[in-house]
């Protein structure tokens, strides 16, 4: 007869196959054993009392408030609720790269370098440590500086508004 083809690592592996089985089953067997299946309904509710906190102990009745619909509030405060910030600001170029039409402006209250670009130049020309007005816009990486004038200039004049017929 033939040798078996059996080897020392095919044993090896079927005894940690059924080792793993047996470990599965014994805990399969814990679960089933410490399942609650037929608690009470109570035993399973969650309350949550008047900080917010969830807990197993049903609410005070004494402490109950009525709260009104209107009361509600959901989203954030609507934009007019909201207190206007000085847009006009003032500032020194600290930057400018006339080839690439970009730059920085230093604010002046806060400090904080806020990027420019020749589109919102409004078509004048400035260099670096020039005072500057301007407003402030988010762009989609940050602040921009928009409606750049130089400091001491006279604001263009407001577009006409087209007559109604």
């Amino acid at each position: 007869m033939g040798r078996s083809q059996e080897t020392f690592g095919k044993k090896d592996n079927e005894k940690k196959r059924a080792k793993k089985k047996t470990e599965k089953e014994e805990r399969k067997a814990e679960r089933q054993a410490n399942a609650k299946s037929g608690a009470a309904l109570e035993e399973m509710f969650a309350y949550v009392d008047e900080n917010g906190n969830i807990t197993s102990t049903p609410p005070d009745p004494t402490k109950k408030r009525v709260i009104k619909d209107e009361e509600i509030q959901i989203s954030v405060r609507k934009q007019e609720d909201r207190e206007p910030e000085d847009t006009l600001r003032t500032g020194t170029v600290s930057f400018f790269n006339t080839s690439k039409g970009y730059g920085f402006i230093r604010d002046s209250q806060t400090q904080e370098s806020i990027f420019v670009h020749a589109n919102g130049l409004g078509g004048i020309t400035i260099g670096e440590n020039d005072k500057v007005t301007f407003e402030v816009e988010m762009g989609p990486k940050g602040p921009n500086a928009v409606r750049v004038r130089m400091a001491g200039a006279t604001p263009p004049p407001a577009p006409a508004a087209p007559a109604a017929e």
